[in-house]
């Protein structure tokens, strides 16, 4: 299983890199799973402007950058996005990044690792119902980290709690996104 983990952030001083290392470092143990990291930093993504929604747009051909980005994505099995919380939301430029999307992510499972104030939940609830959208499927368990944890993180993806509560919750998470994996790639078939 191909998975992308999706670095959701691309603000100065952002955290979400190095949850992202942490998230990547824990999936890499399971075997016949491939990471890569996807980070939205290294995509210069015009904001959505099209006249027609992606997936109702046949004579759509997407170029330079927004290419990129989804040939990127449907490379992909499976994802895991990393975000933080920012005022009650996800960030724009992930938001945005959705917004492009056409059918690369249709019928794959995409898990979440949040974090902030409340563990990234209310990001979380808003991904829920963005993920549908490009026919997705948002898998059940997540992973949050409070702010504090997130702000303590290291590049190398450690921060006090990484062995503890909160690589149990990284664990869950994966479980049960390989799970989804497998199931919806027979089901892809």
């Amino acid at each position: 299983m191909k998975l992308g983990i999706i670095i959701g952030s691309v603000r100065q001083g952002r955290v979400s890199g190095n949850m992202a290392t942490w998230v990547a470092n824990a999936a890499k143990k399971y075997e016949g799973v491939e990471v890569e990291v996807i980070d939205l930093l290294e995509y210069k993504l015009p904001m959505f402007d099209e006249a027609i929604s992606p997936q109702y747009n046949p004579d759509r051909k997407p170029e330079g950058e927004v290419k990129r980005w989804l040939d990127k994505l449907a490379e992909q099995d499976a994802y895991i996005i990393v975000t933080p919380e920012y005022n009650r939301s996800i960030p724009g430029a992930l938001k945005n990044a959705i917004d492009l999307v056409a059918f690369e992510m249709a019928k794959k499972p995409v898990a979440i690792a949040s974090h902030g104030s409340t563990e990234g939940a209310q990001a979380v609830a808003q991904l829920r119902g963005i993920v549908p959208a490009v026919q997705a499927v948002s898998t059940p368990v997540f992973v949050g980290l409070p702010y504090m944890d997130a702000q303590g993180m290291t590049a190398d993806g450690t921060f006090e709690d990484a062995g503890g509560y909160r690589a149990g919750q990284l664990t869950a998470m994966l479980d049960d996104l390989v799970w989804y994996g497998g199931a919806l790639a027979a089901a892809r078939k």
